[in-house]
């Protein structure tokens, strides 16, 4: 194995690729709230009712929001090597995070309602990445331990808070929804709040992200990065099979079926909102041995064309959203409504079908992006896309 240390672009190429399938996987994901919405999943799912197929890739999305917030904290660190340190950091992470929260309160929800003005407002995986990144902003002037070992510490033990709740009205509802417990928000008869993505263990996975940057410092060698992750990969997949066999902590317990394939997915049927322990150590395990194997094929060409995506993540995650809305009012137009209150396919195999269509679409406006905001530098909102 190589201990070369490369240049900046190879060193950034398998974050930008790793960003870019997880992008694809979201893609996947929305396609089906699109035009799969007639069959709905909860959170964990019911294996006793869901299709496999529709389980398989709802399971696969789930590696979005967590490499999403991993790799936001690892390049917070790397903008602070390239530009004067913390302070620059800090600010860049205070003024986009709260640019972010903005995005999601505006362009966001609006491409997912169509309503001026909104009645119901989504705090989801946009909101929960800036809020992350102003938690953030705060944290990078702590020691890196003791950074590490908060970011643990959230990670690990949220889930001791689960029973925790407070009533509406009570002075802490507001922020423990907020935190922990995904609920509502009343503010009035015409408005209401979803904190869709409870943000104390996204700011855990942020630290945890920022802490990884060393790995990736330019006079880090790719050997000893690469070693990192996969013991970081591995060890965070053994945690899981471990805690998943115990059957206590943090999730409703998997049972054994009748069949492998729904005692399979059982097992691996976890808690998104919040994101439990067991969640997190699934997801960010596999991403980061993900993110491993892409360090070493950084040669072949998939690679380049995954991170394109990864390259313009903000500018393709409004663009789709947009996308998918006109496709959706178009077929209902077209088509009318064929599952009772909603236009949608009659198969997984459709959504994955049109997943794949939009992903080559989309890939020319999101490559024509990413050049222009690499090529102007001098353009200081690009950098935000």
């Amino acid at each position: 194995m190589t201990t070369a240390t490369p240049s900046p672009s190879q060193r950034l190429l398998s974050i930008d690729a790793l960003r870019g399938l997880v992008i694809l996987f979201m893609l996947l994901d929305h396609v089906r709230e699109t035009f799969f919405l007639h069959r709905q999943v909860s959170d964990p799912m019911n294996v006793d009712i869901t299709d496999p197929t529709l389980f398989f890739s709802r399971t696969l999305a789930h590696l979005c929001a967590p490499v999403f917030v991993l790799l936001t904290g690892l390049s917070a660190y790397l903008y602070g090597e390239k530009y004067q340190g913390k302070r620059d950091v800090s600010a860049f992470l205070f003024k986009r995070g709260l640019f972010l929260v903005v995005l999601e309160f505006t362009l966001v929800n609006f491409a997912w309602t169509f309503q001026l003005p909104p009645s119901v407002i989504y705090m989801q995986v946009i909101w929960a990445i800036g809020v992350s990144m102003i938690a953030l902003a705060a944290l990078v002037w702590l020691p890196r331990p003791v950074l590490l070992v908060l970011g643990l510490v959230i990670v690990g033990g949220h889930n001791l808070l689960d029973n925790l709740h407070f009533p509406a009205g009570s002075v802490m509802h507001v922020p423990w929804a907020i935190l922990h417990d995904r609920g509502w928000l009343e503010f009035s008869d015409n408005l209401r709040l979803r904190t869709s993505y409870p943000v104390l263990p996204w700011i855990g996975v942020i630290a945890l992200g920022y802490c990884m940057g060393p790995w990736f410092a330019r006079s880090a060698p790719a050997g000893v990065r690469q070693r990192y992750l996969l013991l970081a990969g591995v060890g965070a997949l053994l945690g899981f099979v471990v805690l998943r066999l115990l059957n206590g902590y943090g999730e409703a317990p998997w049972v054994a079926h009748d069949n492998v394939t729904q005692s399979l997915m059982s097992f691996f049927n976890i808690t998104k909102y919040p994101p439990s322990l067991l969640f997190l150590a699934l997801t960010l395990g596999v991403g980061l041995l993900l993110l491993w194997g892409f360090e070493r094929a950084q040669q072949r060409k998939w690679i380049a064309t995954l991170a394109v995506f990864g390259a313009a993540p903000m500018f393709f995650y409004l663009l789709h959203l947009y996308v998918l809305k006109v496709l959706y009012l178009a077929s209902v137009a077209l088509f009318g409504l064929n599952h009772g209150d909603y236009f949608g396919f009659d198969s997984m195999g459709a959504v994955w079908l049109t997943a794949v269509l939009l992903s080559a679409a989309l890939f020319l406006p999101v490559r024509w992006f990413a050049a222009l905001k690499a090529r102007r530098r001098d353009i200081a909102w690009l950098k935000y896309f």
